[in-house]
This record gives structure tokens, sequence and C-alpha cells, in this order.
């Protein structure tokens, strides 16, 4: 949706809240929470059925980690490409292939995982959500429940992340595509 100058403000704070909200995988709960504000007060707030007071700027601003300037400014056209650095973590690299936008929270990574990342945690994780995974080079392993599979490359697999499951390598490094939810974008970097 273009922006004008004529946009009032109360309009453009609320696109705005919903639009960062959306582009950091948060909840409407998470930011009220982190807003300490009740969840059916930012409902309504985004919705329009609730005027937004001064007070609540600096708390939602503080919420999504933006400046208030950044709350009330109007989005620029965003730029197409998509330039954000490798993060690392546990033997695997992911470049985000994806901007934080409303792909219903799902985000495509490229992924290399080194030939030292072979030893699976004595408890696989289970998170909400669902992965999928396309192999280009090397051989992945893959323990899926009671299942330890090797996908090759030109595979792909999905599965349900409620299941518990873990990822490595199999004899030297491994280069994949992976769709994931925010629930395992965020347990693949920051747990």
């Amino acid at each position: 949706m273009a922006t004008t100058s004529e946009e009032p403000v109360d309009a453009r704070v609320r696109r705005r809240l919903r639009e960062l909200r959306t582009e950091r995988g948060l909840t409407l709960q998470e930011v009220a929470e982190r807003a300490s504000i009740d969840i059916s007060t930012l409902s309504r707030l985004e919705a329009g059925k609730r005027r937004l007071a001064l007070d609540h700027i600096p708390a939602l601003s503080a919420a999504l980690g933006v400046s208030a300037d950044e709350l009330l400014a109007s989005s620029l056209p965003q730029d197409p490409r998509v330039r954000m650095q490798p993060l690392t973590r546990d033997g695997l690299t992911m470049w985000p292939l994806t901007h934080r936008g409303p792909a219903a929270g799902l985000h495509a990574f490229k992924m290399d995982l080194s030939a030292e990342r072979c030893t699976p945690p004595d408890v696989l994780p289970v998170h909400e959500g669902y992965d999928w995974l396309y192999v280009l080079d090397g051989s992945l392993r893959l323990l899926l429940g009671e299942e330890d599979l090797t996908i090759k490359p030109g595979e792909a697999v999905e599965f349900t992340t409620w299941t518990p499951h873990w990822f490595g390598a199999v004899d030297g490094p491994v280069e994949l595509i992976a769709i994931l939810g925010t629930q395992g974008e965020r347990l693949h970097l920051h747990s």
C-alpha cells in the first residue's frame, strides 16, 4: 500500500505497528507483554478501534526494538534485495534469503553445515512449526523421531517440528536451502 503525506498520524502508526510486528515475527501477545499493555488494547489499537495515546508510543517502540521516530515515520519503499549478514552458531551458518515480511511467518535461508556438525544433542529439540529442507551439496543426516535418515543432493524433506528432530553433516560439509517458521529460526540461531 502506497503512503502519502496526507495519511493521518494515527493511521500511519497503526499500519507501522502491524508492519513492524509482522516483520519481526512477533505475535500480539509478545508485543503486548513487552509493552506492558493488555493484548486486547493492542489488538484494538492495531484495528483502529481504540485511539492511540501518546503514552503508548514509547512502550510500543521499545517492545518492537525501534525508536519512536521509526514507529511514527512513513515506511519507505523497500529495496527488494535481501542484504542481511549471515548468522553462525554450532557449525551452522545461515544466510537469510527473505526479508522479515508477511510470508505467514516463514523465512528462507541458505545454510552451510560444517563437517564438525555431526553429533546430535542428547535430547532432540521439539517446537511449534514446520521445516522444509532441500540439500544442494553433501549428505545431510536427519534425526526425526526414531528415524535416522541420510538426505542426498536433490532431495527435499518436510516435517512437523513437533517431532523431535536434529540435522547435521555426514562425511563433510553440507549446503542446503531451508524454509523455517519463526520458532525454528529462533531454535537454530538463539537457543
